[in-house]
């Protein structure tokens, strides 16, 4: 294995199949535009990179995986424009550049996240089969994005309060991050036509990734570097946000992201050796 050309090599397929699936994009203007902005705006992809990985790790072919993939970035492109708007985080910057509803209007960036959502259901159908490997992939991740994932991760840090403790910031971080995560993985898997308890496993991987993932996230905003996050530092501490730096200070949550990581490297096991090693670099990562 080649981290670094295999990550190139997945990278490549999915910005080629998204951008060609803007320029066969029905929508008006200007959500056309409106949801290839924040579609198209880059960034390492690593939910879809991780769909297309677990697929191969178990057999399936990256061809057969990658309408998911893309599936998944729209979902998470959604995500992200609908949290920055000022009813939620109201970022001004999202990787270097204005935020969706700074350039469009909040009215045209709430449209481009339902646009993307729904975008993301038309792609897998039409990627589809009608196996049941399929059906499995394309469950795990409307669970991912839905009532019981991302939305209600998103939900509980609307809903945030310094007396929740330790146990609720987990399930924030295990559904609001982890859940997208959960899905790659389960999804990837799933179309590579895995078992169920291979699925459950890669599941139960991406919800301590995601914790981990988060947790960095969280330590970034205190310690990195503006320029290379593209993006304001510092914010989760103006907006009062329950974080685990702030909830444990900085020493316990680096113990906590190390514990996760390790959890997840070990229900990975030695099936895919190239998860392994990106779980370990984004325990790492700058940026």
């Amino acid at each position: 294995m080649n981290f670094k050309e295999d990550y190139a090599r997945y990278l490549q397929r999915v910005e080629d199949e998204l951008a060609r699936l803007c320029r066969t994009c029905p929508s008006p203007e200007p959500l056309r535009s409106a949801m290839e902005y924040s579609l198209l705006a880059g960034g390492k992809r690593i939910r879809p990179v991780m769909l297309l990985a677990a697929c191969e790790a178990f057999g399936g072919s990256v061809e057969e995986a990658l309408p998911f993939a893309c599936a998944l970035e729209m979902i998470h492109t959604y995500s992200l424009i609908h949290d920055d708007m000022p009813e939620m985080d109201d970022d001004d910057l999202r990787r270097g550049k204005p935020t969706n509803h700074k350039v469009y209007g909040q009215g045209m960036a709430l449209l481009a996240g339902d646009g993307l959502l729904s975008w993301a259901f038309e792609t897998m159908l039409a990627g589809a089969g009608a196996s049941e490997k399929h059906l499995h992939a394309m469950r795990a991740l409307a669970r991912a994005a839905g009532v019981s994932g991302m939305v209600s991760g998103q939900c509980r840090d609307l809903e945030q309060k310094p007396e929740n403790g330790e146990e609720e910031l987990y399930r924030l971080c295990a559904e609001k991050t982890g859940a997208l995560l959960s899905g790659a993985a389960e999804a990837g898997a799933a179309v590579a036509g895995a078992d169920e308890a291979t699925r459950l496993r890669m599941r139960r991987y991406g919800a301590a990734l995601g914790v981990s993932f988060q947790i960095k996230d969280d330590l970034l905003d205190i310690e990195g570097d503006a320029a290379l996050l593209g993006k304001a530092t510092h914010m989760d501490e103006q907006r009062g946000k329950m974080t685990y730096p702030h909830l444990l200070g900085l020493d316990r949550a680096k113990r906590v992201m190390e514990e996760q990581t390790a959890l997840a490297l070990d229900l990975l096991g030695t099936d895919a050796p190239f998860l392994t090693e990106l779980t370990r670099r984004l325990l790492k990562r700058d940026h």
